[in-house]
């Protein structure tokens, strides 16, 4: 019998609807620098507002951003995926795929995915996803494994429909950023090593605003920015980009975050006490790390018994999945010559294996119109170190330190009769909200729980109740 538990992992929203622009920002700033996102360790002490003037200052002028808006004339069109390999029949909505240059200098381009809604695609808002880790692939992870319209099955090159897809109810863009993450590119090989947080955001929004080029039709739609993982950085640090660059017109309506890397302290202390609470890891080992672990930045240097600590804790989980510490592993290290009977809703370990097969056969990146010029091209799903593993234990750390007011009390919300998450409430419109049964890749592991959660916040409406 599979086994049952609650709420391992969660998506936090922060639903920026407000009559201003101003009031957004208020609203966006008591998430993102009060909890650190925003800061470097060197300013941990400044406001919030100060910080918040100094992200700003950083970002692209009015100007500069104007002098990367290339022409997009003609472009749509030639982006349309006619068909991909292995792409199931009856598919009843258009998509497209291929690069928006972010820097003409450098040579630097973003590539993207986008699956128009299944129904009403002109009236239905937009909804772009970012993965993190940092500098994981949100084509092969949240397109191919997560809630994209496709999932690949054990083949590695036969595609079968999600019929769960977010694209059932918004129009969905991948975002592979920054350049280097999977088909995202630089014909400047220095720009890899100088990606950060900082030009990641002005990346993206460089990118939004030569997509809505691209796409003129959907100017003034609805617009919200969702992503997991590392993307608790990329997420709001880019909705603080666009409302610094209002004039553009971009219309932002929310973000939401699922398992997001927030604050390190935080996500650090509540990962292992984790652990803990779900014996992983014995009592002796929680009481050495509370008492010799501060999880400050230079934790491990200052106090060696905390070093020694977390890698006991570690090394006592290292044979489970701890992005799902309940999920079967993967002992398989390719594909099957057949195709197994796939399932959506048991999502299969071995899935990154199928992805890999499919994302690097050539025929497939000739129809997404993906760079296959370097013969010796290997895509992969993440470029950068793995840092993606935040339980509901660091989220409810993370908010703790907001000190917010709830307005809507703890409780279930309810789907088919049985309990979907939890969730509260906050002032600024910030909601937490816990999905019952999944690992970190929520709408891999329960599917359907992921898509109400997101149909309801993209409706504005409450998670729903008993």
């Amino acid at each position: 019998m599979k086994p049952s538990f609650n709420c391992l992992f969660l998506l936090c929203f922060l639903h920026c609807v407000a009559s201003s622009k101003v009031r957004q920002r208020d609203a966006l700033n008591k998430f993102y620098f009060n909890n650190g996102v925003g800061r470097s360790s060197s300013s941990s002490s400044t406001s919030s507002s100060s910080t918040s003037s100094s992200w700003a200052s950083s970002l692209l002028s009015v100007s500069s951003l104007k002098s990367k808006v290339y022409d997009n004339s003609g472009l749509k069109e030639g982006d349309k995926v006619v068909r991909l390999l292995g792409q199931p029949e009856g598919v009843n909505f258009d998509q497209y795929a291929g690069y928006v240059t972010v820097d003409r200098a450098n040579g630097r381009a973003l590539f993207y995915y986008f699956a128009e809604a299944t129904e009403n695609s002109r009236s239905k808002p937009i909804v772009l996803w970012l993965n993190g880790e940092p500098g994981c692939s949100s084509l092969g992870y949240g397109a191919m494994e997560e809630l994209g319209p496709f999932r690949v099955m054990s083949d590695g090159k036969t595609l079968y429909r999600n019929s769960y897809a977010w694209n059932e109810v918004a129009n969905v863009l991948f975002l592979e950023s920054p350049a280097g993450v999977g088909f995202s590119y630089s014909n400047t090989t220095s720009d890899y090593a100088k990606s950060g947080d900082r030009r990641t955001a002005t990346d993206a929004l460089v990118f939004l605003v030569n997509w809505f080029e691209r796409f003129p039709e959907y100017k003034g739609r609805d617009f919200f920015i969702t992503g997991e993982s590392y993307a608790g950085h990329y997420v709001p640090q880019l909705a603080h980009a666009i409302l610094h660059h209002k004039d553009w017109l971009i219309n932002l309506k929310g973000i939401a975050i699922g398992n997001a890397v927030i604050n390190k302290e935080t996500d650090s202390k509540g990962t292992f006490d984790y652990f803990w609470t779900h014996a992983l890891i014995a009592d002796e080992t929680i009481r050495a790390i509370h008492k010799f672990c501060n999880f400050s930045p230079d934790a491990r240097r200052i106090a060696p018994k905390c070093g020694s600590t977390l890698d006991e804790a570690n090394l006592a989980v290292e044979e489970l999945d701890v992005y799902n510490i309940y999920a079967p592993l993967c002992f398989s290290s390719g594909v099957t010559p057949t195709p197994k009977s796939p399932s959506i809703e048991n999502f299969d370990p071995c899935t990154s294996n199928y992805v890999e097969a499919y994302l690097n056969n050539l025929e497939v990146q000739k129809a997404l119109h993906a760079n296959i010029t370097k013969l010796n091209y290997t895509w992969s799903g993440c470029s950068g170190d793995i840092d993606g593993v935040v339980p509901v234990t660091s989220t409810r750390y993370s908010l703790k330190k907001l000190k917010l007011k709830v307005k809507a009390p703890w409780r279930a919300w309810m789907l088919n009769s049985e309990v979907g998450g939890y969730t509260v409430m906050y002032d600024h419109n910030l909601t937490f909200a816990t999905i019952r049964g999944a690992g970190h890749e929520v709408p891999s592991y329960q599917p359907t729980r992921a898509l109400e959660m997101i149909k309801n916040f993209l409706q504005g409406l409450h998670l729903p109740a008993i």
